[in-house]
């Protein structure tokens, strides 16, 4: 086997695709040409609906007081929801403020916010903080 046969056997025959339109060779079936698909899934009307009633939300701290928590029995909480559980500890433990975040982390898994509705990432991650801010009280 020779040189020839190695670039002729289609090792070296890879399309590669740019975000500029070219003629591509789609005979050797690894690119497929065609109409792109619409990426935006909004018109854009909708878009500006969506932009004129847009609000960002902002956070000056104490996030813990305001997120809500899981109620027992509740479905799957959102990503968003669970990510505001998330900020909240965190924040606690940024600002070492270890029994608080050891209190918002037992609020969570206990009484009204059983956890039910975590994924078990959450969870973890939770029980991970709660852990940390154990072991920077002492208590571990």
């Amino acid at each position: 086997m020779d040189v020839d046969d190695n670039i002729d056997s289609g090792l070296f025959n890879i399309s590669i695709s740019d975000s500029e339109e070219d003629d591509v060779d789609v005979s050797h079936g690894i690119a497929q040409g065609g109409a792109k698909r619409d990426r935006t899934g909004q018109s854009e009307a909708q878009f500006e609906a969506v932009k004129r009633d847009y609000r960002a939300k902002i956070e000056n701290g104490n996030i813990y007081k305001s997120v809500k928590l899981p109620s027992h029995g509740q479905q799957k909480l959102s990503k968003q929801e669970a990510q505001e559980l998330l900020h909240a500890v965190e924040e606690l433990y940024f600002y070492r403020r270890y029994d608080e975040a050891v209190a918002f982390v037992g609020r969570v898994f206990e009484g009204d916010g059983a956890g039910e509705g975590l994924e078990r990432d959450v969870r973890d991650l939770l029980k991970t903080y709660e852990q940390k801010c154990q072991g920077k009280l002492g208590r571990v």
